[in-house]
């Protein structure tokens, strides 16, 4: 029997935590996405996790971080590369929801990446978070958001 995969809001945001943690470990060791799926789907934690967005997830950013970073450069006066770790990966995994995961509202990206900056950024790093990735949002999702196209 396989196990079933639970992909409620609940197992997304296990998902979002583990990759937080998988992208700050990418960018302080530079491991290939693959290693770092090995590891994080070998943690405990990662039963609760929805795996295909874990992994779908995983390997996008860490194969697309040179266009995040030319994204995240349209919409922050901060150069990526001085960003504070925790926050560039929390912006990543936004920017990239934002982008190309039109199935989650652009309400729950940036509240969800807020949260994980609350509780893994700098003091007042889900300002900067909810900052950027307000005025990401106006760009990839201004019809959702109710602009006149």
């Amino acid at each position: 029997m396989t196990p079933r995969v639970d992909n409620s809001a609940r197992a997304r945001g296990a998902a979002r935590k583990l990759l937080i943690q998988a992208l700050y470990q990418r960018q302080m060791g530079g491991q290939p996405w693959q290693e770092l799926h090995r590891q994080y789907s070998a943690d405990p934690t990662f039963e609760r996790a929805d795996p295909e967005y874990f992994s779908a997830a995983l390997a996008a950013v860490c194969e697309q971080s040179a266009e995040l970073d030319d994204e995240l450069r349209n919409h922050s006066d901060i150069e990526p590369a001085r960003l504070d770790p925790v926050e560039h990966a929390i912006l990543y995994l936004g920017l990239w929801e934002l982008m190309t995961r039109t199935d989650i509202p652009y309400r729950v990206v940036i509240n969800e990446a807020v949260e994980l900056a609350k509780r893994f950024g700098a003091t007042d790093g889900h300002r900067f978070v909810n900052a950027v990735l307000d005025k990401a949002s106006r760009v990839h999702r201004g019809v959702e958001r109710g602009a006149v196209a």
